[in-house]
């Protein structure tokens, strides 16, 4: 973590998507310099309430603050001000791999670390194979909902939190599913952590900081 590290305040953005205006919000830690690493942060299912102000997507966001990387929280098309209308997880992909585009280029970042929450992650998960960004993280994935198929395993440093009394995921099916791939993603289950990580979200923060700082997360 940066010393006196201080929450950056959030900025609105707007970014030109597939379906139009995609609503999103820019946190930038002092000292604003060129990066050389940005964060991207994709939200939970758009058609239950989840947005880009959703506590754990907060809290995946602020773990890249504090390591000094710029991040963008969006909403998916249909949520809040982003244009369109829910696409059963395609249209959405296309909204994350715009993000991802626009958060290089707006800092100039060679490197690119991206996570997401429950049906977020199944987003990040299946952009990932395109963006191929530094390191990947995927909170609560929804094994055996909305992840169903075969998925291509990420080459990058892949971390995998789920919790084990999560009423919506399986945590058993996340562990199975987590070692099917080759080589398998670094698995962290919390104990007694539900799906929004109620009372855990500083535990949290702390796991995924500490993931990403493992190499400094820096190889594109």
């Amino acid at each position: 973590m940066q010393p006196n590290f201080r929450p950056p305040v959030p900025r609105p953005v707007t970014i030109s998507g597939p379906a139009g205006a995609i609503e999103g919000r820019v946190e930038e830690p002092a000292p604003v310099e060129p990066p050389g690493i940005c964060g991207v942060v994709c939200h939970p299912h758009p058609l239950y309430g989840g947005t880009m102000q959703n506590k754990v997507v907060h809290t995946l966001a602020r773990a890249m603050q504090e390591l000094g990387a710029p991040t963008l929280r969006f909403n998916f098309r249909g949520v809040g001000g982003s244009d369109g209308h829910y696409d059963g997880g395609v249209g959405e992909l296309e909204d994350a791999l715009a993000a991802c585009d626009w958060a290089r280029s707006q800092w100039d970042c060679g490197a690119l670390w991206l996570a997401g929450f429950s049906f977020g992650s199944a987003v990040a998960l299946q952009a990932a194979a395109t963006v191929r960004p530094a390191m990947l993280v995927t909170v609560a994935p929804p094994v055996g909902r909305i992840i169903v198929a075969p998925v291509e395993r990420p080459p990058c440093p892949w971390l995998v939190v789920q919790g084990d009394h999560d009423e919506l995921v399986d945590a058993d099916e996340v562990r199975s599913w987590s070692d099917g791939f080759s080589p398998p993603p670094h698995l962290e289950i919390l104990a007694g952590a539900e799906h929004f990580f109620h009372g855990r979200l500083v535990e949290l923060r702390s796991i995924v900081r500490s993931f990403l700082s493992a190499d400094g997360g820096r190889s594109a």
